[in-house]
């Protein structure tokens, strides 16, 4: 038996269990395999059952709008009869656009980049099915956002994903000269309250790192050590080649670029870093004891580095000689303080850590050469 609540529109309670329960509109039965949608709310409370019935009820209006205007794809699509409205598509679909931009744009790319376009697509094609992309609707785009979500994506995550996608899509777009719109822009996304804040290392714990790098001088520790004075991203270390190293110009530094096997995150992390104190110490015995033409071989393989794996054995490390906050990445952040407190130009502080220009006028002129980095560097060592 069952019980209906007039206060609150579309339910009804099942040993108090609350329903979600409407009417299929008579002009969209013939799509449907039931005259009623029936659902469980799995909730006993009132104002929850409220909540949930008034999101469903809503998103069903949507998708049955959907339906009378451009053969949208319907809730509850389990119950549906194959629908006589939904037309051929001579339009690639997602999988296709994925491989057109993959094919084109992932040249001289790693395999983590295919590795994301695949990853991301074929959650896509779970939720909604390897569509066509003018068969997507905007309503496709909402509930594939409640999908990552519910998977247990972060909000940093479904933000990721969508770019991914909004990327893919528009280049079809762009690329075949598609008179469509793409549904993934200007979907709302929740903001990133969840990224954890990475802390800078103090100078104190600084030099307790470096002087057990220098102590146990091994393969992770030159990382450590060479990242600590440069403030050099991981991956970028991890990727570094023999020949990356130039210890006998006039300046000692470290080339940045992309190579096959590690890309870079952005076009201003092409760079030349000087080489000072523990970064300088690092780069020497990485040089004296190469065995390939990696500087280091134990995460990089001929066509990818393994900077995860890197960054897991390092943070392992790091709070096991000092505080639980401490992680690699807290070198970069602690080099940018560093380079403040003695008055580094913050322009030269951009170019040295790699960091996307904050205007247009920085990127006008080649920079400061590496005399003036290496000279502000030596001040902060």
């Amino acid at each position: 038996m069952y019980q209906t609540t007039p206060s609150l529109r579309y339910t009804y309670t099942r040993k108090g269990v609350y329903y979600f329960s409407r009417w299929i509109p008579s002009d969209l039965r013939k799509y449907y395999q039931t005259d009623r949608i029936v659902q469980s709310l799995q909730t006993r409370s009132a104002a929850k059952a409220k909540q949930a019935a008034s999101i469903i009820a809503s998103r069903l209006d949507e998708y049955w709008l959907d339906i009378r205007l451009r053969n949208g794809s319907p809730l509850f699509k389990d119950k549906l009869l194959t629908s006589p409205v939904m037309a051929t598509s001579s339009i690639m679909t997602i999988s296709e656009a994925k491989n057109l931009y993959q094919d084109i744009k992932g040249s001289g790319r790693s395999k983590v980049f295919r590795q994301s376009n695949d990853r991301i697509v074929n959650y896509l094609i779970q939720c909604h099915g390897d569509k066509p992309l003018d068969q997507y609707a905007g309503t496709d785009a909402a509930m594939f956002r409640e999908w990552l979500i519910q998977k247990g994506l972060n909000s940093s995550s479904v933000r990721r994903a969508f770019s991914i996608i909004k990327a893919i899509v528009n280049f079809a777009i762009s690329e075949l000269g598609l008179e469509i719109r793409n549904v993934f822009s200007g979907v709302y996304l929740p903001e990133q309250t969840d990224k954890a804040s990475r802390k800078p290392i103090k100078n104190h714990t600084l030099r307790l790192i470096q002087a057990k790098c220098k102590e146990l001088d091994d393969e992770m520790r030159w990382l450590t050590a060479l990242i600590s004075d440069t403030g050099m991203r991981l991956g970028e270390a991890v990727g570094l080649l023999i020949d990356d190293i130039k210890l006998e110009a006039d300046v000692p530094h470290i080339v940045i670029q992309p190579h096959k096997h590690r890309s870079l995150k952005t076009t201003s992390s092409k760079r030349k870093v000087p080489l000072v104190g523990y970064s300088l110490w690092a780069a020497e015995r990485i040089v004296a004891n190469k065995v390939n033409d990696f500087c280091f071989p134990r995460y990089n393989k001929s066509d990818i580095s393994n900077t995860n794996s890197a960054s897991a054995a390092l943070n392992k490390w790091l709070k096991s000689i000092s505080e639980d906050h401490v992680v690699v990445h807290g070198f970069r952040h602690g080099l940018r303080d560093r380079l403040r407190a003695v008055e580094a130009p913050i322009e030269l502080i951009d170019q040295i850590g790699g960091w996307s220009l904050q205007s247009v006028g920085q990127g006008y002129g080649e920079g400061y050469d590496l005399e003036h980095c290496h000279k502000w560097l030596i001040k902060c060592c």
